[in-house]
């Protein structure tokens, strides 16, 4: 049962091969410059890497407008440079997941140009037309303020086509059988080179219904229990971590109710009331959160995460609270995107502040689900906000001081790497932060680390612990009589807090604290009395004097 559900404990690394490392000195990151890299995601202790688009594209944006999902684009290498690669990583136990972008293609795919010029063309009813512009073409927009409508008029077809994205990524018609056997023959042709899953792009956009008489799209949610059986038919592990920004009560038709569909999918909810928590001290909403999404089956898993590659996005909280996360973290319209959304890093947003970053990547591996880090996350990377819209949080890997963080020997990098300010790769990069016992990359290691020798996180139950202060999260764990709890002060002035563990006897007396020394006896009646300095957090397995006797630590 765990080897099958490895996703349950693993930790998930994302990066752009395209900004990663370069090997050959064109300015583009490629699969043999991330083969080079595979020791130090290795020495992280990173169990599975989640690729963005690599395949063949026009690169309008960033990838995701695919122009042949059989391919790597000639600038990251070949096929066998692909291979190679993956596995280079099954040799140091790292699964690979790659982007399924197949809500659209980019308007240069084969398919699309066929469909347009030709009506009696197989593909035509592959994408989405309408002879006239629908009504509602100034609805839905995923990219509002820079996305003007989600239908376009193509002067060769001489017909009006769907995208919910920007026009240059026609929507592919995915209620056409035909369309739907593809994809399963896209996701059997990259296992066969041994990815092992997916994470499914803007997945509730996939399923839905769409076209110009479709005034309230549908959920076929069914169309999710086909993928996840025909990857398992060919690679039974195989798993897809669905993109869906959805609300809780529809959580369980993601997953299946039986858990039958997506094994994983990312919790929007959380992340976006962890901002909230982050900026206002205040975990209630996060709480509440943790709360609404804790019911699911057995085998399903969260995927937890800070920043992503996209904007911070904030459509779910109420106009109070996004406020709130505006005016601390992104208060200029520069920091801001889409209306909903801050375009930043988690460094800068933090303020470089060393405590909070420690905060929010402690909460990240402690949540219930697996967490998911962005690249150069781990050293502190910034941003350049000069850069258009997603792309200033899309900068090169910073490696060393040398020119251009040592991503490139080229002088003309893919995408400008962060060269001044606080930020830059001369103050920020792996090859010093390698050398500094108290960096932030060598603290990353060795929480991850420790995240491994907690499997109850991945495996059990989640309790809230009434800890009666809003600012500080008190999490439990069960699993298999063990039990593990968890503190963060959201708060930043000291705070002590009073709890009971819920064990009797002995059990409940002693908290071993899993990062330091400070381990914690009960006071009267079984309670504890924890003071958390600001923005200080703590790990603790309960119950565990036997844990400390094999160790010789008591």
């Amino acid at each position: 049962m765990i080897k099958d559900l490895w996703y349950k404990n693993a930790i998930v690394y994302c990066l752009s091969v395209g900004t990663y490392m370069d090997a050959n000195g064109d300015g583009i990151g490629d699969f043999q410059g991330l083969m080079r890299r595979l020791d130090y995601l290795h020495g992280l202790g990173v169990t599975a890497i989640w690729l963005m688009p690599f395949q063949n594209s026009p690169g309008r944006d960033d990838g995701y407008d695919i122009s042949d999902y059989y391919s790597v684009n000639h600038a990251f290498g070949s096929l066998g440079d692909f291979v190679e690669f993956t596995h280079g990583a099954k040799q140091r136990g790292i699964r690979i997941l790659i982007d399924l972008v197949i809500n659209h293609t980019s308007n240069e795919h084969p398919w699309f140009q066929q469909a347009r010029r030709d009506a009696r063309s197989q593909y035509r009813d592959w994408y989405l037309w309408s002879k006239k512009r629908p009504p509602q073409s100034n609805e839905g927009m995923v990219f509002p303020g820079v996305q003007k409508s989600t239908w376009s008029y193509d002067a060769v077809a001489k017909q009006w086509y769907f995208h919910r994205f920007y026009d240059f990524q026609p929507d592919l018609n995915t209620s056409n059988p035909a369309v739907q056997a593809e994809i399963l023959k896209i996701m059997g042709f990259w296992i066969q080179l041994g990815v092992s899953g997916f994470r499914m792009d803007a997945a509730p956009f996939v399923i839905s219904t769409k076209g110009a008489d479709v005034r309230r799209p549908r959920e076929q949610y069914e169309m999710l229990r086909s993928f996840r059986e025909f990857l398992q038919w060919r690679v039974g592990d195989s798993i897809i971590l669905a993109e869906a920004n959805v609300l809780p009560h529809t959580d369980n038709q993601y997953f299946g109710e039986d858990g039958d569909r997506m094994q994983m999918m990312f919790n929007f909810q959380v992340n976006q009331n962890l901002f909230y928590a982050l900026a206002a001290g205040d975990v209630r909403p996060l709480v509440k959160a943790i709360t609404n999404t804790r019911q699911h089956p057995p085998t399903a898993q969260w995927g937890v995460f800070l920043r992503n590659h996209d904007e911070l996005d904030l459509g779910r909280l109420s106009d109070k609270h996004r406020k709130i996360v505006f005016e601390a973290f992104g208060p200029k319209p520069e920091d801001q995107l889409y209306d909903r959304g801050i375009r930043r890093r988690l460094a800068p947003m933090l303020g470089g502040d060393r405590r909070r970053l420690e905060l929010a990547y402690s909460l990240m591996f402690t949540l219930p689900g697996t967490p998911v880090i962005r690249y150069g996350d781990e050293l502190g990377m910034g941003d350049d906000l000069s850069l258009a819209e997603r792309t200033c949080c899309r900068t090169p890997m910073q490696w060393s001081t040398e020119p251009n963080g040592g991503f490139t020997k080229s002088k003309k990098p893919i995408v400008p790497v962060i060269n001044d300010g606080p930020y830059s790769y001369q103050h920020v990069n792996a090859a010093e932060q390698r050398r500094d016992s108290n960096s932030l990359l060598n603290w990353t290691e060795r929480i991850i680390r420790m995240r491994k020798e907690v499997p109850e996180i991945g495996w059990g139950d989640v309790e809230i612990v009434d800890v009666g202060d809003n600012a500080v999260l008190g999490l439990r764990y069960d699993w298999r009589n063990n039990s593990v709890l968890f503190l963060h002060n959201f708060a930043s002035d000291p705070r002590e807090v009073q709890f009971s563990t819920g064990l009797k006897g002995e059990e409940g007396n002693l908290l071993i604290n899993l990062l330091s020394t400070e381990h914690s006896r009960a006071q009267t009646r079984g309670r504890h009395c924890v003071c958390l300095e600001a923005y200080g957090y703590r790990w603790y397995r309960m119950g565990g004097l036997d844990y400390l006797l094999k160790r010789r630590e008591f």
